[in-house]
């Protein structure tokens, strides 16, 4: 059985990034990505399908995540509650994953017309979960259809300002903030 060096997804991670930073996301290939993490394509391949997925690996679990955290959380909550608690608790665990790195795939996503779209779909895929999951809580369609775009408005919003600035706040902190900026706003109209 084959052995896997430990390390590799972070080194083709590594190396991808640093190209992309450089060269522009779409001036890379995945030859180059492995030629600089010294691997090759076949390695590549067990970790990322493609070089999207270079920034994009384990999103496609985001939506259940949140959903269940949301069908998960205090029956006592309201819809908006139990929405707000679970984005506050899956923010900081997305977070802790993706720390290291955050500053630097934002900046790659916000460089490209093809992540930015690939961010959203990812985005729009969690706002049909958030539906799925209020419903499934007793919250109307349309309530849980609005609840769920405000949340995931929230949820980008206080995320985004946490990979600002990672060391002023924890992430739930900036998603609480983001949602308490949203309620005076709103208060405001």
């Amino acid at each position: 059985m084959p052995r896997w060096e430990q390390g590799t997804e972070e080194r083709l991670r590594e190396a991808a990034l640093e190209l992309f930073l450089e060269h522009g996301y779409e001036n890379v290939t995945v030859a180059q990505i492995t030629e600089r993490a010294g691997l090759t394509r076949r390695t590549f391949s067990r970790y990322f399908a493609d070089k999207r997925d270079v920034l994009f690996a384990g999103s496609d679990q985001l939506p259940a995540v949140l959903a269940d955290a949301v069908l998960t959380a205090d029956a006592g909550l309201t819809p908006f509650e139990a929405l707000l608690s679970s984005l506050e608790r899956v923010g900081d665990t997305v977070a802790a994953r993706v720390a290291p790195h955050a500053a630097q795939r934002q900046a790659i996503v916000d460089s490209s017309t093809e992540l930015k779209e690939r961010g959203r779909t990812k985005f729009a895929a969690v706002s049909d979960a958030l539906d799925a999951a209020l419903q499934q809580r007793g919250a109307a369609p349309p309530t849980a259809a609005l609840l769920a775009n405000v949340g995931v408005a929230i949820f980008r919003t206080g995320f985004g300002r946490w990979v600002e600035e990672p060391d002023t706040a924890t992430c739930s902190t900036r998603v609480r903030e983001a949602a308490d900026e949203l309620a005076h706003a709103l208060d405001h109209r």
